[in-house]
């Protein structure tokens, strides 16, 4: 009896070559999303970057590689070492299971091909898609996926027997904690939009009407936001700030150790970028607007070279986001952890309140399709209200020190020696 597979073998089959092909994608894409981040930043700051090992520089992440493996793998007196060494692979591992929900390409019609290599069934047709885990409630895997991440800086700063890192440790699970809050809730405003949890049925929604960066621009903005704060990136990188915690939860660890940490933060944007993608971007679509006007690349067709045209714009697309996302670091300045917190709990926490308010409305009055008016209302409440919202005391304001240009010394302020006498008397 010849061996045949059925079109969910084939699927299942194709589901894992994406995974392997993708993960080792990511973890290139990874190390020369260093090197991009060198020259971004030294092309903003007018310097030249890495240039020397190999053509224009592009060995460089290679060396940079060897240096890590070099280096003495040194563990402090005593550290709790197995929680010392589980923390890096508690932050990287959320990242690199993160990406297996996110949709590369749409169908793609390969009964040619299987039926060449002679497993085919007779009738049979293999539509296949190519993404890791094609199941119905992928968003809310990502999510709780992500929220993992957090345990691998915890548990860093309280393993490493630093106070120092143990501050950083704090300080992330507060700041990771609380800007979950915001992007879920921006989350669910896009899923409120879809109507529904499966990430191939989020991009068609957006491929028939517009992509929700257009319709829901205060969503998009509050999820990149909170995107770049549960990465640590600056201006949210206040689990590390070398300037005053040395470097943060990561403070003690050094070789391999420390090179996991550093890769994860990378890998946590690149799989941000491509959730970010799937659900503002449209995916693989090529009009923002198609859906009112004019023609998309849908490959209605199911041929499977279009197929990989759709997995190139996906690439670019997140290559676009992470190279955005460098650029916020190297154009903003780190927030005051007490800025950092407030900018979370007082700003966006009520802003994502109200985008999903303003959102369920809308649906429950049949405007989809103008959801953009929405969030110019959205945006137009935030304006009204916020000059009546509650305020703390102004952490900034000036204290007044006598004799500084502030406060000037005045007569009455200065006191003698016979005054002092005379009242002690």
């Amino acid at each position: 009896m010849p061996f045949t597979l059925d079109p969910h073998q084939v699927q299942l089959a194709v589901s894992i070559l994406v995974i392997v092909v993708m993960l080792h994608v990511i973890l290139g894409g990874c190390a020369y999303s260093i090197m991009l981040e060198r020259k971004l930043s030294a092309w903003m700051q007018d310097r030249v970057g890495p240039n020397r090992v190999g053509p224009r520089g592009l060995f460089q992440p290679l060396a940079d590689g060897l240096k890590f493996l070099l280096k003495e793998d040194y563990n402090p007196r005593g550290v709790d070492k197995w929680l010392f060494l589980l923390a890096p692979a508690f932050i990287m591992t959320p990242a690199m299971i993160g990406f297996i929900i996110v949709p590369f390409a749409g169908s793609m019609d390969i009964t040619g091909l299987i039926t060449m290599i002679g497993i085919a069934e007779p009738g049979a047709q293999y539509v296949v898609r190519l993404i890791g885990a094609d199941i119905n409630i992928g968003v809310i895997y990502l999510v709780a996926v992500a929220s993992l991440g957090v345990y691998g800086v915890v548990l860093g700063g309280w393993a490493s027997n630093n106070k120092f890192s143990f501050l950083g440790g704090l300080r992330a699970s507060a700041q990771m904690v609380s800007y979950e809050i915001p992007m879920g809730l921006s989350l669910l405003a896009v899923i409120l939009m879809a109507g529904t949890l499966d990430p191939f049925m989020i991009i068609q929604q957006q491929q028939e009407g517009a992509w929700n960066l257009l319709q829901m621009p205060v969503a998009a903005i509050l999820f990149y936001t909170c995107m770049l704060a549960e990465s640590n990136r600056a201006p949210f990188d206040l689990a590390e700030a070398e300037s005053e915690l040395i470097g943060g939860y990561h403070t003690e660890y050094s070789s391999m150790k420390f090179a996991i940490f550093f890769l994860g933060e990378y890998f946590h944007m690149i799989t941000g970028a491509a959730f970010f993608t799937m659900l503002f971007l449209g995916g693989w679509s090529l009009n923002p607007v198609a859906g009112l006007f004019g023609w998309d690349f849908t490959n209605a067709g199911q041929v499977w070279w279009l197929g990989f045209l759709q997995v190139g714009i996906v690439i670019f697309k997140i290559f676009l986001m992470v190279a955005f996302g460098m650029a916020v670091r190297w154009t903003l300045p780190r927030f005051r952890f007490d800025q950092l917190m407030k900018l979370a709990w007082e700003g966006m926490i009520p802003a994502s309140l109200l985008v999903v308010l303003v959102t369920s409305v809308w649906i429950y009055l049949g405007l989809q399709d103008w959801m953009f008016l929405a969030s110019l209302g959205t945006i137009l409440i935030i304006f009204i209200v916020h000059p009546f919202m509650p305020r703390q005391a102004n952490p900034n304001r000036r204290i007044k020190m006598i004799g500084s240009r502030f406060s000037p010394l005045q007569s009455s302020d200065i006191v003698s020696s016979e005054g002092i006498e005379s009242s002690s008397n």
